[in-house]
């Protein structure tokens, strides 16, 4: 009983705010349901209405999925520091980290949905049920680590927000098992998803030892990044108190991770333009261009640029600690890991294919719409946990309001509860 009525308030909770938190979700509403008629469109058309072909079979949905699996991964960069070290300060904020990774797992798996064409495909995936390729097919590792990933954070998740709602302390005895398996789990999601690519030796721009490493240093800068931002926005809007001193050091620990990312990049570099082989065709088509196949010029230099600006401004203590700097260097590191990610990383391997021929792909429209309603679907899940997780923890939402309260007047008894945006 005590647990269905933490599930019926924190509905209650969702649903009660201003002015500003109904904007937003109505306007996550729209994009999702422009993103549903995107996917019906697809669904009863079949993959031809993505951009997608035999020359280039993986495009925007794959890069998305690939750049969200890092986001996941990068909550490791709080567990670690809060469970382990007990640092007071980010264990206080450390429960955002995981909701961040149960949305954006989410989203992975929804990618993977739409990319796989027909939904029923799924169900191959599934043990016992399908007929999952297990254990030769790195595809099924996958979908193993990242469902074993948001099961576990979506339970810890649950776990500390109920104990809080019961006004009880957390059993160590439950929680320290699962952060232990949560932080190798974060690696392997990336490592796992990595080794997708580069298990497939026939495409040689993949075909490297140290992907998975690039992997995971570029998910602890864009990961991180985001939540520098989203720390800013919920101690804007809420009377949730974020420390200073939790954003330095997650600034801190990012500006590592972008060094060793850039080191990795650099030395994938060196390796093919001093190698030259005839494989440096596709390094060639990312960052010079074959003839006038100069569509990824741009981007690609355009993300090391903006890697290499983020990185000093993250290195210096001086504009590391100044929020309008920090804050360029976040959005800047987003950017380029996300083009990484994505553009840079899907497209060089297809082009050109086997037969020599340049197809250039360009997301379509369906594409567009159907992403759009997928990240509006992981900023609501986001956001109803958010706004539950502050209200329990930091505003006094607990049984004894429960109980002391009619369920119409429950929301008067909560200080601050309606704060507004300044």
């Amino acid at each position: 009983m005590k647990f269905l009525k933490f599930l019926r308030l924190s509905v209650k909770v969702f649903f009660r705010g201003g002015r500003y938190f109904y904007f937003w979700i109505g306007f996550l509403t729209l994009l999702m349901i422009w993103g549903a008629s995107g996917y019906i469109h697809q669904f009863n058309n079949g993959l031809i209405e993505t951009n997608m072909r035999d020359s280039v079979s993986w495009g925007f949905y794959i890069g998305n999925f690939t750049f969200l699996v890092g986001v996941a991964a990068a909550s490791v960069m709080l567990v670690i520091p809060a469970y382990l070290y007990e640092w007071k300060p980010i264990k206080e904020v450390v429960i955002f980290g995981e909701i961040l990774a149960v949305s954006s797992v989410l989203m992975c798996l929804l990618f993977i949905a739409v990319d796989m064409g027909r939904p029923l495909r799924f169900w191959h995936m599934l043990p016992v049920l399908g007929t999952m390729n297990f254990p030769s097919s790195i595809l099924t590792w996958d979908f193993f680590v990242l469902n074993s990933y948001l099961l576990l954070n979506f339970f810890v998740v649950t776990y500390l927000l109920y104990n809080a709602f019961l006004k009880k302390e957390y059993n160590k005895s439950i929680v320290m098992p699962l952060i232990f398996i949560s932080i190798p789990l974060a690696v392997g999601i990336h490592t796992v998803t990595a080794f997708l690519y580069n298990g497939m030796p026939a495409r040689h721009f993949w075909n490297s030892a140290i992907l998975a490493p690039k992997f995971l240093t570029s998910a602890f800068c864009s990961g991180p990044a985001v939540m520098l931002i989203l720390f800013q926005i919920l101690r804007k809007i809420t009377n949730f108190k974020i420390k200073d001193e939790v954003i330095w050091k997650i600034a801190e620990l990012m500006a590592y991770a972008m060094f060793i990312n850039l080191f990795l990049i650099g030395s994938e570099i060196f390796k093919e333009y001093y190698s030259d082989t005839e494989q440096l065709i596709y390094h060639h088509y990312l960052f010079s261009g074959i003839g006038k196949q100069k569509d990824l010029v741009v981007y690609s230099w355009s993300s090391l640029i903006f890697g290499i600006i983020a990185f000093c401004l993250f290195l210096i203590p001086k504009t590391r600690k100044n929020f309008f700097t920090l804050n360029i260097g976040a959005v800047l590191i987003y950017i380029s890991v996300y083009i990484e990610k994505g553009i840079g990383l899907i497209i060089p391997a297809f082009t050109p294919d086997v037969l020599g021929q340049f197809y250039i792909y360009t997301p379509s429209w369906t594409e567009v719409r159907v992403a759009a309603g997928i990240f509006s679907a992981g900023f609501l899940l986001f956001t109803f946990m958010v706004k539950v997780a502050i209200a329990i923890i930091f505003e006094g939402f607990d049984i004894d309001t429960y109980e002391k309260l009619k369920s119409k007047d429950i929301f008067r008894g909560i200080k601050g509860y309606h704060k507004e945006p300044s």
